[in-house]
């Protein structure tokens, strides 16, 4: 395993890697984190308003143009 050194000699590039590699692989599996109550509640409450109006927020892809257009 890594230290806190170790991952410190890394460079940046390789450190957002190690970063990523994680991510990914707790993406893997899901379950493994469970959601809190609160935030279960907040995942319904945005269920419940999308359902009572499906044109409310928008869709990903209109989002994610967005944040890219940003920088």
């Amino acid at each position: 395993m890594m230290g806190k050194t170790d991952i410190l000699r890394l460079s940046v590039s390789e450190r957002i890697q190690l970063v990523q590699d994680i991510w990914d692989s707790i993406a893997e599996v899901p379950d493994s984190v469970p959601l809190t109550d609160e935030e279960k509640a907040e995942l319904d409450r945005r269920l419940d308003a999308y359902h009572k109006d499906p044109n409310i927020g928008s869709p990903w892809a209109v989002v994610r143009e967005k944040l890219k257009s940003r920088t």
